[in-house]
């Protein structure tokens, strides 16, 4: 007869119910403020800049609010995303940001 070793399940259990809970957890999220996106972790990775706000100042967006962001016209957001990240376009630095932000609060 054949024995096997079952220890660690527990362990690997309890990491996929948090997993779970975190997913129903983000799956709730409405809004995710640029801070949260953008950590100083994520900026000092893939642009030129400790800060979000040291970005957008470098780029010459004077950013107050939402509706000042929502100003920025996206071929300005490009060109300076181009020229000052890892990435080609806004949307892709963006879309990177969310990327990173969901595995963060899945615990990945």
């Amino acid at each position: 007869m054949f024995k096997i070793e079952t220890s660690g399940f527990g362990e690997l259990d309890k990491q996929l119910k948090k997993m779970v809970r975190n997913a129903k957890e983000l799956e709730k999220t409405k809004n995710v403020s640029f801070d949260e996106l953008f950590t100083k972790s994520f900026m000092k990775k893939f642009t030129k800049f400790n800060s979000f706000d040291a970005f957008l100042t470098a780029g010459n967006f004077v950013v107050n609010s939402q509706k000042d962001f929502d100003a920025i016209p996206n071929a300005d957001m490009d060109k300076h995303v181009a020229s000052t990240t890892k990435f080609k376009k806004w949307q892709e630095m963006l879309d990177t940001a969310g990327s990173e932000y969901a595995l963060k609060k899945l615990g990945l």
